[in-house]
């Protein structure tokens, strides 16, 4: 074969490749943005972010050390000027250990609202929205938040059915019903996105809100199992718009890109989790705000702190690491 005959035949093989690569971006691109506006007709109700403008300036500090605690707030009602947040979690991410932890603060906890004295603390949400919610937590357990995201229960069945189209398995103790609109029966139950969220809301039994924080916690470390599976990488384009109109968030994309690419390479273990007030450490006592939980400050804040702590873990890391081999 002469050498101009090589020479077109490798151009032409370039070119081809080159054609190829090309037509396979495209239609990535066009999967991405059909799959993404196939979620936003999944969520055609409002949008939280509407809601934003009536925010204070949220004012957490920046991360340091690579550890960042993102406030998650559940809300049910957009737009209510006097709505509640009816769940209160701290999520916690290092950087370095790519460990997750999750903290739920009862809503009840009766602390010190800063320029509003002591409430319920999912009312600190209400009179001021997540910046007093941040200044609320760091004075009465000295935690810097550095993000918020404030999530509408509306939209959570619907994420959770594009994250799990196969649903999430749940061992329900006993039959659940008053409160959620439906029955959810005893036993081993695989539970779609709107039967998952009337478990995690359901309240009235023995537990009362200490089973149902349990729950949330339970099924949001499932949720994150499904989200790094493969299906929910393909469905990535979907899931984000079906997210969009329900999460309100100042989480910059650089933080959301650092936090997935940990999930993604599989580096991080099971989610650890805490609640506040933790065991022995309040009593329920009635007050002009109604049924709350007087906490022991100390202990908390110090159980609080111990929780997120992640220096024991770095130090473990490094020992490790540096053992000689055999």
């Amino acid at each position: 074969m002469k050498r101009s005959e090589r020479r077109n035949k490798k151009r032409k093989g370039l070119r081809n490749f080159f054609i190829v690569t090309t037509l396979i971006l495209l239609a990535g691109i066009i999967y991405g943005v059909v799959q993404y506006y196939t979620g936003l007709s999944i969520a055609n109700e409002g949008s939280l972010k509407d809601d934003s403008a009536s925010f204070d300036e949220f004012e957490g500090a920046d991360p340091q050390f690579g550890e960042i605690n993102v406030l998650l707030l559940g809300s049910d009602s957009r737009g209510n000027e006097d709505a509640r947040a009816d769940t209160l979690m701290i999520a916690h991410y290092n950087q370095t250990t790519h460990q997750m932890k999750l903290v739920s603060i009862m809503r009840d906890t009766y602390v010190d609202i800063p320029d509003h004295g002591y409430h319920k603390i999912n009312s600190a949400f209400s009179l001021g929205g997540p910046e007093l919610v941040r200044q609320t937590i760091k004075q009465n357990f000295d935690i810097d938040i550095h993000s918020y995201a404030i999530v509408d229960f509306t939209g959570f069945s619907k994420i959770v059915d594009v994250v799990a189209p196969n649903g999430i398995e749940v061992d329900i103790p006993y039959a659940m019903s008053h409160g959620i609109g439906m029955t959810l029966q005893p036993g081993n139950q695989v539970l779609n996105g709107e039967q998952l969220l009337g478990y995690v809301r359901f309240r009235h039994d023995k537990n009362n809100d200490y089973g149902r924080v349990e729950r949330q916690q339970e099924a949001l470390s499932k949720l994150k199992d499904e989200a790094v599976s493969v299906h929910s990488l393909l469905n990535l384009p979907k899931l984000l718009g079906v997210v969009e109109p329900y999460v309100n968030t100042n989480v910059d994309n650089r933080t959301i890109l650092t936090i997935g690419k940990g999930l993604l390479l599989g580096k991080t273990d099971k989610i650890e989790t805490l609640r506040i007030p933790v065991e022995h450490s309040f009593e329920e006592k009635r007050v002009a705000a109604g049924e709350v939980l007087s906490i022991d400050f100390e202990q908390n804040k110090e159980a609080l702190q111990q929780f997120l702590s992640t220096e024991d873990e770095v130090v473990d890391t490094e020992l490790v690491e540096e053992q000689p081999e055999n």
